[in-house]
């Protein structure tokens, strides 16, 4: 099962610690095929991509995926909000990371 992390990014300094920590954690509790959008910036020049351009590839990304595992804060974030409506329209399964991870 291909596991994709949704979250808040735009707006926190923290976003790529928090994700980080998030995929470590799954992968202790055996899911070790996780997207994790937070780590774009080591493949793509995200600096200099316009926000609808990077949810694009996010959203491409998630399309790959068998679920959305939601983490803290996604209510609040555009970006979040966009991947939970498309994950639903295409009957991905949708669950909060802390479901998850008490599995």
């Amino acid at each position: 099962m291909r596991l994709y992390l949704s979250g808040p990014i735009t707006g926190t300094d923290d976003y790529k610690l928090r994700f980080r920590r998030a995929k470590m954690d799954l992968a202790a509790a055996g899911y070790t095929n996780v997207v994790n959008p937070a780590e774009l910036d080591g493949v793509l020049p995200v600096e200099q991509m316009e926000w609808d351009e990077i949810m694009t590839v996010c959203i491409d990304l998630l399309a790959g995926c068998d679920a959305l595992i939601l983490m803290d804060g996604w209510e609040q974030s555009r970006g979040c909000n966009r991947e939970v409506g498309y994950a639903q329209g295409a009957d991905l399964i949708v669950v909060p990371l802390d479901e998850m991870l008490r599995g």
